[in-house]
């Protein structure tokens, strides 16, 4: 029988796939779907503070091999995910991770402290929100900036912290490095690539604030190389997404240096697609006698 069980930041995954933030909710509308026990975990929806009620307008679109969203982190906030959804996702058997964004640093401190009392297994930091009080330059665009965001962080931070990278830093391999120098336990690459979509009969933009995020198949080959790049220069684990809809796709983000792997797009096309995925790569190990991913870990 293959052997999937996956040591990350500590954590003990029973195999490598993760539901990835912003695609699955708290978990609720799939868990009517599939026993989402199976999974090696799942990553809240972007959490802050305050609840928000997202974006206006359009908020997901199709294109070519992806998709684009601009939900705008609406979430029930902090407070009522530990009081009300934390609870329920408990119960999956299930590593759970809270995903938490914020406007500017003392909306990430006030957020782990609240997180550092609560029983989520570990924190994705997500470092792509604009600092409202610099102009509203992402915090995961230049190194410097993240360094200092994740110093920070890490102090007051009492679980396992993995920090996750936009597409759109300046630096990937800087980015990466500084993030592992700052204290970050693990880092997830890639976020949403910035793009836009036109509504050419009505002649404007598709969505309200213009761009969104573009995912989906589409981006794998961006994402691996991403991946691939920040696997050679930090020791610290790697979790890859970006456009990974089948059991292939999680070899090859483990053979350019993934540790953990998270599935978002394709739980929109088939919501029970990660039994499949995991049927298949279970299948995979076997057929090809590998005994655990960390025999093909990196070796491109």
């Amino acid at each position: 029988m293959a052997n999937l069980k996956t040591n990350f930041m500590g954590l003990k995954f029973k195999n490598p796939i993760v539901a990835a933030s912003g695609t699955f909710g708290f978990g609720e509308e799939f868990s009517k779907i599939y026993d989402l026990s199976i999974l090696g975990g799942i990553c809240s929806k972007g959490l802050t503070l305050a609840p928000r009620s997202g974006n206006k307008g359009i908020r997901l679109w199709e294109t070519p091999m992806g998709m684009m969203n601009s939900i705008g982190l609406e979430n029930p906030g902090l407070d009522k995910f530990i009081s009300k959804e934390l609870p329920r996702m408990k119960t999956y058997d299930t590593i759970i991770i809270a995903n938490l964004g914020g406007h500017c640093e003392e909306d990430y401190f006030e957020g782990i402290y609240k997180l550092n009392d609560s029983n989520v297994d570990a924190i994705e930091l997500n470092i792509s929100c604009p600092n409202v009080k610099s102009g509203g330059m992402a915090f995961g665009i230049k190194s410097s900036v993240a360094y200092d965001l994740v110093s920070r962080v890490r102090k007051i931070c009492r679980k396992p912290l993995m920090v996750k990278i936009s597409p759109n830093a300046e630096n990937i391999p800087d980015m990466a490095l500084a993030c592992e120098a700052a204290g970050a336990d693990a880092i997830s690459l890639i976020n949403t690539i910035q793009a836009m979509a036109v509504d050419i009969k009505n002649k404007k933009a598709v969505f309200d604030n213009v761009y969104a995020g573009l995912s989906g198949p589409c981006v794998k080959p961006i994402a691996l190389r991403m991946v691939h790049v920040a696997a050679k220069m930090v020791k610290i684990p790697i979790c890859g997404l970006g456009g990974i809809m089948n059991a292939n796709d999680i070899i090859e983000f483990v053979m350019a240096g993934a540790t953990l792997v998270q599935i978002g797009t394709a739980n929109f096309i088939k919501p029970d697609i990660a039994i499949d995925i995991l049927n298949d790569l279970e299948e995979f190990i076997d057929t090809e006698n590998i005994k655990s991913l960390d025999e093909i870990r990196g070796i491109i």
